[in-house]
């Protein structure tokens, strides 16, 4: 039962909220601060609250949506409720999309860019956010007519929590992010996974992509936290690269279902779930 009710504004490819109840009984019995270098949709820090976090990711515009609805809920929730009140049709979704992808390239980070991000997961095919090279968002329209784009209560509850608490929200690769982890603390990894297959590939939420050679400076990042004495656990799909990258460690095997993938033959999988810790 989570204290304040919260849960995920978005729709995230590798959202957590399905593997909740699989996650929490691995989180550490007493950790110091919690570090989520990759937050996405934040399931598992909305569900776990920390007294005291630093989340981060490299897609500026989620995190631009996570600082305005610490400071800004009445905005977004305003604009979002605004947005709702007309009906959506094609012409409607992409006149919003380019007002969005306008913001963008001008690099305004404001309450309108957090509600326009809101509104475009809830009507965009699959509740997939992808962009092109040049960082634009370009997933089509899901035919989504009508109905309520936002929870107030639970916009309300997300921002109160990160208000109340001592969340640090940051913009940056990942290594940078993990700079102040010491002995203690608790670092949760959930990184664009690697794909299944060459053609199955949802790393492009941001315009730079998540490289081979990301995964082993992850890899790496994962041993020397190791070594420091953090707790440290990660997600990503159960292939042989990652089995391979992370051999020395616990590795667990979930079964998972693939919301977002477009082939419905597809929508089931395995994860694998490590950590340094028993």
């Amino acid at each position: 039962m989570l204290t304040r009710g919260m849960s995920p504004v978005l729709k995230w490819a590798g959202g957590k909220t399905q593997l909740l109840e699989a996650l929490k009984p691995k989180v550490p019995q007493a950790y110091n601060r919690y570090f989520e270098p990759f937050i996405g949709a934040g399931a598992f820090l909305l569900s776990l609250e920390p007294k005291s976090a630093i989340i981060n990711d490299t897609n500026e515009q989620l995190i631009n949506l996570y600082k305005q609805i610490k400071h800004s809920p009445s905005e977004i929730i305003s604009i979002v409720n605004s947005l709702d009140e007309v009906a959506c049709d094609k012409e409607y979704y992409y006149k919003n999309r380019e007002l969005y992808n306008h913001k963008i390239a001008s690099k305004v980070l404001d309450p309108e860019c957090a509600a326009l991000m809101i509104w475009i997961n809830k009507h965009c095919f699959n509740g997939l956010y992808r962009v092109n090279s040049k960082g634009l968002f370009n997933v089509p329209y899901n035919n989504k007519v009508t109905g309520k784009s936002l929870d107030k209560d639970n916009v309300e509850a997300i921002s109160g929590y990160l208000n109340d608490q001592d969340v640090t929200i940051l913009c940056s690769d990942f290594e940078q992010a993990c700079e102040d982890v010491v002995s203690g603390d608790f670092v949760y990894f959930d990184s664009p996974y690697v794909p299944e297959s060459d053609s199955a590939d949802f790393t492009d939420y941001t315009k730079t992509g998540f490289s081979y050679e990301d995964h082993e400076r992850l890899a790496n990042l994962f041993r020397r936290l190791d070594k420091l004495g953090a707790y440290v656990m990660l997600s990503n799909n159960d292939v042989p690269l990652v089995r391979d990258l992370y051999k020395e460690y616990k590795i667990e095997s979930l079964d998972v279902k693939r919301l977002i993938n477009r082939n419905a033959a597809k929508r089931s999988g395995k994860e694998v779930l490590i950590t340094n810790y028993q």
